[in-house]
């Protein structure tokens, strides 16, 4: 980092970056959105019902479409070719929260970090368009890079979890939005239910936040490549289920690759 504004030229004056010397590299960027919603909301998403159709399909689209216009909506970003574009919507039902993760990859000489961002954050305006004739007091927050590979610079991962800022709407009955969990703040029941065990179990939950967090594990990617449905992980996630079959424990495991206690220690 050398502190300076790289759109700015010597004289102050707003300037689009010369990329023509940098060489050509894969460059990765994932970023993240969060939309805290009402629990009516979240439900009418979920269970499909809203008079606009699908949203999670929708907010996927949107956020898809936004990447490959980023150039034209902020006003010094290049044009980039995109090989990959993906936007993954992972529910959080014990939070009424959608939290939004973007992929984009190009093969170029500039970053796409700005259209991982641009898709995170147009993926969830989308899902505030849509679910605004419930409730108009959904919160979007923490739009973020995540990471991003490639180019002069090298690997950037962002350390740690943000902390969330939102609030529910002042003096609004009707808005009953709540903050968003962050990244990696999964939750994860065991099968004892004693007070003893439900220590146990928050102390497991982190261990599995941690794991998740630092090997960058997404439900929906993880289940694929385990071949278990995707929906036991949601249970386990959204605290539904308060206990994991083995064998899915262990074909999770497997993929990462990792011992099964790790993931909960």
């Amino acid at each position: 980092m050398n502190g300076k504004l790289t759109h700015l030229d010597d004289r102050g004056a707003a300037r689009m970056v010369d990329v023509s010397e940098k060489a050509v590299t894969e460059r990765i960027a994932i970023a993240e959105a969060t939309i805290a919603l009402s629990r009516e909301a979240f439900d009418a998403i979920i269970s499909g019902t809203r008079t606009k159709g699908d949203v999670q399909a929708a907010a996927r689209i949107a956020g898809i479409m936004a990447a490959k216009k980023t150039a034209e909506l902020i006003p010094l970003c290049h044009p980039v070719a995109l090989t990959h574009a993906s936007v993954e919507i992972e529910p959080d039902d014990r939070h009424h929260a959608i939290r939004i993760v973007a992929t984009i990859k190009t093969a170029g000489q500039t970053g796409v970090e700005m259209e991982a961002l641009t898709a995170a954050g147009i993926a969830a305006l989308t899902i505030y368009d849509m679910t605004k004739a419930v409730d108009k007091g959904s919160i979007i927050e923490n739009v973020r890079l995540l990471s991003k590979s490639g180019g002069k610079s090298g690997p950037y991962r962002a350390t740690g979890t943000q902390t969330s800022k939102a609030v529910l709407g002042a003096g609004g009955a009707k808005s009953l939005a709540k903050p968003a969990i962050l990244m990696g703040e999964t939750s994860l029941p065991v099968q004892n239910s004693s007070a003893s065990a439900r220590g146990d179990a928050s102390a497991q939950r982190h261990a599995f936040r941690t794991f998740m967090t630092s090997r960058r594990l997404r439900a929906t990617q993880w289940a694929k490549e385990a071949n278990v449905p995707v929906a036991q992980i949601y249970a386990f996630l959204t605290g539904k289920s308060r206990s994991m079959p083995a064998d899915v424990a262990e074909k999770l495991a497997r993929v990462v690759p990792a011992r099964v206690e790790d993931m909960f220690r």
